[in-house]
């Protein structure tokens, strides 16, 4: 795949109320570029789990996008405490968010459920101490 265009997002750690700003800037280029709107709401939904996850657990990261006319590619990384046991934490409802984060209506442990849910292709590189590195591709045909 040969990416034509790169878009670079900085996620604010524990800032909820910035949260979602990249997957919204997201869903605006790729209105404009002319995707399917359900592929827009599938890439949405499943960016915006991803910036909630580095603001509730990692302290924030990067967010990636890589767009052609085949394949859109999100890669979300942090240099958070990383995931212990990827496979338990891809179960929905599992969380270890705090009571103070799940009583402001986050960490229902539906994040990664969902990003693999609305994604075509994902894959979860976990270091604990050392942070993480999701990639989620989504087929543009």
């Amino acid at each position: 795949m040969e990416d034509l265009l790169h878009y670079h997002y900085d996620v604010d750690g524990g800032n909820f109320a910035s949260a979602g700003e990249a997957s919204v800037q997201v869903k605006r280029v790729l209105r404009q570029m002319g995707f399917p709107p359900d592929l827009i709401r599938r890439v949405s939904i499943a960016m915006y789990e991803g910036e909630i996850n580095m603001v509730i657990h990692a302290k924030g990261g990067d967010a990636d996008v890589y767009l052609s006319p085949e394949q859109i590619r999100v890669v979300l990384k942090d240099v958070g405490p990383g995931i212990k046991d990827v496979a338990l934490a891809m179960q929905e409802g599992y969380s270890t968010a705090p009571d103070n984060i799940r009583s402001l209506g986050f960490g229902a442990g539906m994040g990664l459920p969902n990003m693999k849910r609305y994604s075509d292709e994902m894959t979860v590189e976990s270091t604990v101490g050392v942070g993480t590195t999701i990639t989620l591709v989504f087929n543009a045909f």
